[in-house]
């Protein structure tokens, strides 16, 4: 079979499993949210007719919900590489999470102690930190350089002294698509005494997640970015965890990890269908070229693979239409290549303001957004805050080439 015809099939798998994707919108805010697995909302269901019930009694139906989640944050741990399950930490979202983990370290940091945050993450990974300013810790900022469009490590290096104790920084960014080197900033982070906090949430989508490679001592994303219900997922190192104060009841003990993290529980329904997210990308892996009997995770490697393939052939005409547009600019690299940027596409317009252009594109069943995308000060430090931030199209693997010269031809209408 031709390469072509392959990935053809592949794409027809892959839309397949998308019940949404029959809709007769075409969706491009997938940075925002990803539409869930047919799977995804078929073990919600399930779940919460089969046993909706509290986990860890002796009677039988409890003891299949405790089994079904076991089976799921097996899934999760594969998924992410991380080392054992205790390791996988689930809430509401990633927001929630950081707070989270922000609340548990307070304790252990003492006045003067530093952080470092960038001004290119969203929200999530900086005001949790910020809050930390009232009991005496200084946070500092690793600024974007706008020569680059990059964080460069020689900037960060100005920042890093002997009381820095965690660099948060973004894997990717939501606005601009860059994708920064978490390995070699992991590693010179950590040569210099600290640990880092990573937001995950706009590459876990695109690429696979392999925690033990990038020696990461907390990364966080949203599953329902990655194709999930709407939950969550920190992976930190379990000796890391440990250390940290408990922000549940009294009687969990330093080592009842997860659960000294996860207060009032986990959502049981959606955890359980966080699991059908890795079972997918396995099988997707099998089609896109796995080994013959090769196991979960080199499945799931596989069919990150040719999600990020996929993901540079579709983006690439969009940046090239824009790259090319008089009166446009983007937000982020032009390049397409996937080892460079995700296929979130920022853009602004000179004669345009950013909050007129969905708008138009909704008229054509095109989802699409506008805004700060929870980053205010990277556009602010953009000097883009004056025209509603930037048009963003965000695209993943299920959309196809032909939905995005969709996309560009509506443009070349409205520009």
């Amino acid at each position: 079979m031709m390469l072509a015809e392959k990935s053809d099939d592949i794409l027809k798998f892959v839309r397949g499993q998308f019940p949404t994707l029959a809709s007769e919108w075409v969706f491009m805010d997938n940075a925002g949210g990803s539409v869930p697995l047919a799977r995804v909302i078929e073990r919600t269901a399930r779940y919460m007719t089969e046993c909706p019930v509290q986990l860890g009694a002796s009677y039988e139906v409890s003891a299949l919900a405790q089994q079904r989640l076991d089976t799921a944050m097996d899934a999760l741990a594969t998924f992410t590489n991380a080392r054992e399950p205790a390791e996988i930490i689930s809430g509401p979202s990633t927001s929630s999470l950081i707070s989270r983990l922000s609340r548990a370290m307070a304790s252990r940091l003492v006045e003067g102690d530093e952080i470092i945050v960038t001004n290119v993450d969203h929200e999530a990974n900086i005001s949790p930190w910020l809050r930390l300013q009232s009991q005496g810790i200084t946070v500092n900022t690793w600024k974007l350089n706008l020569e680059s469009m990059r964080l460069e490590l020689d900037d960060l290096a100005d920042l890093m002294t002997e009381r820095t104790r965690l660099v948060c920084f973004t894997h990717a960014s939501n606005v601009l698509g860059n994708i920064e080197p978490v390995a070699e900033i992991t590693r010179f982070v950590h040569e210099h005494g600290a640990d880092v906090c990573v937001d995950g949430v706009a590459y876990a989508p695109h690429h696979e997640i392999d925690v033990q490679a990038w020696d990461v001592d907390y990364y966080v994303f949203s599953l329902y970015k990655v194709y999930g219900p709407h939950q969550a997922v920190m992976v930190g190192k379990r000796n890391k965890l440990e250390a940290l104060e408990n922000i549940n009841h009294c009687f969990f003990k330093p080592d009842d990890v997860p659960a000294k993290f996860q207060p009032g529980g986990m959502n049981y329904e959606e955890s359980y269908a966080s699991g059908a997210v890795p079972e997918y990308y396995s099988e997707l892996g099998a089609l896109a070229g796995a080994a013959a009997g090769a196991g979960d995770r080199e499945r799931i490697v596989a069919a990150a693979g040719w999600m990020s393939r996929h993901e540079e052939d579709i983006v690439t005409p969009l940046l090239e239409f824009l790259d090319a547009r008089e009166g446009v600019r983007i937000i982020g690299s032009p390049s397409p290549f996937s080892s460079v940027r995700t296929p979130t596409v920022s853009f602004v317009l000179e004669k345009h303001d950013s909050a007129s252009i969905p708008p138009l594109t909704d008229r054509h069943k095109i989802a699409i957004r506008w805004g700060h995308f929870y980053a205010p000060r990277l556009i602010e430090y953009l000097g883009l805050a004056g025209q509603n931030g930037v048009v963003r199209a965000s695209l993943v693997h299920y959309n196809s080439r032909d939905e995005v010269m969709q996309l560009i031809r509506v443009l070349d209408e409205i520009l």
